[in-house]
């Protein structure tokens, strides 16, 4: 019995690093604004933009400009066959500090200079109604960073980070402090800390961007009241880390190949009012995360490929889990604590052996998420190691003829005998094994079919 309450207490443990790490940031703070540049440090594009009146448009022709630029007035910078602006390596490149500006067509190249405490930027922005569209920006802290920039666009931009630095030394691609009626469209983001860091930040629409190789994909706090549409969020210590908010909507999202120590692909603690449909979670350590939560809506979602398709605690209420595809998952589920009030219904689990004798296409009995294994190891990453084998399988049987634990009663009350065509849910990109996966569950997948599939899976990682 020791042994088992030592078990217990260390699968509590290690449901959480992920979630703790992100929440201990929460409080951050932004640094002390940059003002204009020294002299030494200004671009020859600042006499323009001084000499330029209120709403001017200013065309500027390919080359090369070296220093960074401040903008304190409602102008439009267009670049012309791509110029570059090069930092000074002392701090932000460009600093918008007028509203109603619009920067578009520049390559900028942050020198692998500023200050992290100062927020230094490729594009800094501590103004409203500020549009940057079609930008790339490298070597740079942060990519673009929106500080109380209400209603600002950022579109069509590219944005990598400092190469071979850690985490910690690198800002966020897009971040987004006390902002609100903001848009994100189309842009691609890797190698930076967070791809999209929002904190504060309301009422916004984040649509068709793809983040990769980064720590969190989306990290997110505070911010309420926004819609996320095909997004992909892949190669990351997690997909998402979401806290905090609420009134979110994920809409047709791919989190992808998010793998490591308690990487989660969507994570969501003490938010309520969320609704999740028509996503692909796939190929992640863990597929969903749920803390703290209320009124959470998982629904027409394809969670694929991971070691756990769902983590629960007890303090999820009003969990509604119905309609989505789980294929190929190590375990259904990793309940932590005693009691889940969710609702599981209608959903296809491709390890649900139950037959479909009168056809309706209903298994004949629930199906239970979990297993004993599964409630011993709770989210102990080690007992993975055994999931797959003997073990494991011999343990869940034995569980099954003589049970001698009642851990959480979670179950699909009406549990799919095929799998459903989902035609919402986002493919992966056409090579990917995330992608077979899809295809696949779409067509209709055996449970045979789908046990070969993956039973390679810890063998063979995604590229």
């Amino acid at each position: 019995m020791t042994a088992l309450v030592a078990a217990s207490l260390v699968a509590v443990v290690l449901t959480t690093p992920l979630a703790a790490w992100a929440q201990a940031e929460h409080a951050v703070t932004p640094g002390q604004l940059e003002g204009r540049p020294a002299l030494e440090g200004t671009s020859p594009l600042q006499a323009r933009v001084d000499a330029a009146a209120p709403g001017a448009r200013l065309e500027v022709a390919a080359g090369t400009y070296v220093g960074d630029l401040y903008i304190d007035r409602p102008v439009t910078l267009v670049g012309i066959g791509r110029p570059r602006l090069v930092g000074s390596g002392g701090g932000s490149v460009v600093r918008v500090r007028a509203d109603h500006v619009t920067i578009e067509g520049f390559d900028i190249d942050g020198q692998r200079g500023g200050d992290l405490g100062r927020d230094s930027s490729g594009v800094h922005v501590a103004a409203k109604w500020v549009t940057i569209r079609d930008v790339s920006v490298v070597e740079s802290l942060f990519g673009i960073y929106l500080r109380e920039a209400d209603g600002a666009v950022v579109e069509r931009c590219r944005i990598r980070g400092i190469a071979g630095r850690d985490p910690g030394e690198k800002g966020s691609g897009i971040h987004a402090y006390n902002t609100v009626a903001f848009r994100f469209d189309d842009n691609e983001i890797d190698d930076v800390r967070d791809g999209l860091l929002l904190q504060n930040a309301s009422r916004g629409r984040i649509s068709r961007n793809r983040v990769s190789d980064v720590r969190y994909g989306l990290h997110y706090m505070f911010s309420d009241d926004n819609i996320f549409e095909g997004n992909t969020f892949e190669r990351g210590a997690a997909g998402s880390a979401i806290m905090y908010s609420e009134r979110i909507q994920f809409r047709r999202n791919r989190f992808l190949r998010n793998r490591g120590f308690a990487s989660v692909g969507l994570l969501l603690q003490q938010c309520d009012d969320v609704l999740a449909e028509d996503n692909l979670i796939a190929d992640n350590a863990r597929g969903v995360f749920l803390e703290g939560t209320h009124r959470v809506t998982f629904r027409r979602n394809v969670v694929a490929g991971s070691d756990a398709a769902l983590v629960m605690f007890d303090s999820a209420m009003e969990t509604r889990i119905e309609g989505n595809l789980f294929i190929g998952n190590l375990s259904p589920l990793n309940m932590v604590g005693k009691r889940s009030d969710a609702f599981v219904s209608g959903n296809y689990w491709s390890e649900n052996v139950e037959p479909d004798l009168d056809g309706d296409g209903i298994s004949d009995r629930p199906y239970r998420l979990s297993s004993v294994f599964d409630h011993f190891r709770g989210n102990l990453t080690a007992a993975d190691l055994m999931a797959d084998g003997f073990a494991g399988a011999a343990l869940g049987a034995a569980e099954t003829a003589f049970p001698i634990l009642d851990p959480a009663p979670m179950v699909d009350q009406a549990p799919l005998a095929r799998a459903p065509r989902l035609d919402h849910v986002p493919a992966a990109n056409p090579t990917s094994r995330a992608n077979r996966l899809t295809v696949l569950a779409s067509a209709a997948v055996s449970v045979g079919a789908a046990v070969v599939l993956v039973g390679g899976r810890r063998a063979r990682r995604l590229p």
